[in-house]
C-alpha cells in the first residue's frame, strides 16, 4: 500500500552567521511554533565552538506563503545549568515544541548534555521568549517491565498536541522517546544493557504519559513520565541501526502522522559527532485512540541526503526533520542538514484528505 504523504524540497531556511561566535559550528534541528504576535518562529540549535550548543529564536521570513528566511532575535535557552555542563562538554541540544492547549503553553523537550552524557529536559513558554526549565525527565520504575529507564540516556523526546486516554484509564499528555540502551562510551566495561524482554536492542521510539490532571495543577508533572511501551524499531532497509521521532505529531484522517529518521552506516562513540552514517526520513500513522500502535509506514524513505548541503557538513549525508508548521494552509517541515543548516520541505499528500490543523 502505497503512503499518502510525500516531501518536497523548497530549500535553505537557514545557515551560520559569519562572524556569529554561538553559530560556528552550525545552526540545525529547530523547534517551532507561533508567538502571541501571530508570527513564526524557529528555534534553531546553535553550536558555538566545542561543540556547545544553545537554543535560538529566529522569525520566519514568509514570501508568498513559502518560508524563504529568518530573522534572528537571540539566544532563549543556555546551558547555565550544572546539568546541562559536563567535563568537555555543554548543551541545551535539539529543540522540539509542541503547543499545548490545554495547558496555554508551548512545551520545550530537549537534549540536555550534562555529566551524564544526553539526556531529556522540559521548559516551557508562553511568548517562545522566556522559557521556565522544569528540569530533567523521571521515569517510573515499572517492575512488570524490570525497566528503570532513569539509568539510559534518551533523546528524540515530543510532545503530542492532544491529551489521549492512556492504557491506564486516565486522561494524558503522551510523549513519544528513545532510550539508547548501550552504556560502553558512559561506563566503559557496562556494554550495552536493554530490558531482557526485548527481542530487538537497536534503538527504537518509546512512548510515555503524564497526567494531564497533575500537569496542570502542577507543570513539574511533565518530567514525570510513566506507563512507558515499545512502539516501533528498526525494520526496513534505511533504517537498519536505529530510529527516533522527528517533530510532534499531526492529527491526520487516519490516525497520528509521525515523521521520524531512520540511520545506517556505522555508528562510533555515541556522544561525538558521527561521520560514517545517512540519516534519512521516514514517515509513520499511529492508532488515533491507541498511539502506541503503528497502523502504516514508509518501506522507503521520503528524504534522504542529495544534495549539497545535505550531504557536507559536520555531520555529512543527514536529513533530520525536527519541526512542522502550517502555512497558508499547506504544512512545512524543518529538518537539519548535515548538522550544519537547517532546511525546509512541504509535506504533500497524494490521496484525498488533508492534515489536521489541530497539531
Amino acid at each position: 500500500m502505497t503512503f499518502p504523504y510525500r516531501l518536497e524540497r523548497v530549500g535553505v531556511i537557514m545557515s551560520p552567521q559569519p562572524g556569529e561566535p554561538n553559530e560556528v559550528e552550525g545552526v540545525l534541528n529547530p523547534g517551532s511554533g507561533r508567538g502571541p504576535d501571530g508570527e513564526l518562529y524557529l528555534l534553531p540549535r546553535l553550536v558555538a565552538a566545542g561543540n556547545v550548543s544553545r537554543v535560538g529564536l529566529a522569525r520566519m521570513i514568509i514570501t508568498d506563503g513559502v518560508p524563504t528566511g529568518v530573522e534572528r532575535q537571540g539566544v532563549v535557552l543556555a546551558p547555565d545549568r550544572s546539568w546541562e555542563r559536563g567535563a568537555g562538554n555543554a548543551g541545551t541540544e535539539d529543540p522540539r515544541i509542541t503547543w499545548i492547549e490545554q495547558l496555554g503553553r508551548h512545551v520545550m523537550t530537549y537534549v540536555a548534555y550534562g555529566p551524564l552524557g544526553p539526556r531529556t529536559a522540559v521548559a516551557t513558554s508562553v511568548d517562545l521568549r522566556i522559557w521556565t526549565r522544569h528540569g530533567p525527565v523521571h521515569y517510573a520504575y515499572d517492575d512488570a517491565l524490570d525497566l528503570d529507564l532513569n539509568l539510559f540516556p534518551n533523546k528524540d523526546t515530543v510532545f503530542f498536541p492532544q491529551p489521549i486516554i492512556a492504557p491506564d484509564g486516565t486522561e494524558s499528555l503522551a510523549v513519544l522517546h528513545r532510550p539508547m540502551w548501550d552504556l560502553e562510551d558512559l561506563r566503559p566495561g557496562q556494554g550495552s544493557r536493554p530490558p531482557a524482554w526485548l527481542a530487538d536492542p537497536r534503538q527504537a521510539i518509546w512512548i510515555s504519559f503524564v497526567s494531564l490532571a497533575e500537569a496542570l495543577h502542577d507543570l513539574g508533572a511533565l518530567t514525570r513520565w510513566r506507563g512507558h511501551r515499545y512502539v516501533a524499531g528498526p525494520e526496513y532497509a534505511f533504517e537498519e541501526l536505529k530510529i527516533g521521532g522527528g517533530p510532534p505529531p499531526c492529527r491526520v484522517p487516519e490516525g497520528w502522522l509521525i515523521l521520524h529518521h531512520g540511520v545506517t552506516g556505522e555508528l562510533g562513540n555515541a556522544f561525538e559527532p558521527q561521520q560514517r552514517v545517512n540519516y534519512a526520513a521516514g514517515a509513520m500513522i499511529l492508532e488515533a485512540d491507541e498511539p502506541w500502535w503503528v497502523l502504516r509506514r514508509t518501506a522507503e524513505p521520503l528524504l534522504i541526503a542529495e544534495t549539497d548541503e545535505e550531504r557536507t557538513g559536520t555531520v555529512p549525508n543527514v536529513v533530520f526533520p525536527t519541526a512542522i508548521e502550517e502555512i497558508d494552509g499547506a504544512p512545512y517541515v524543518f529538518y537539519g542538514m548535515a548538522d550544519s543548516r537547517i532546511g525546509v520541505a512541504r509535506l504533500v499528500r497524494d490521496d484525498p484528505g488533508s492534515l489536521s490543523a489541530d497539531r
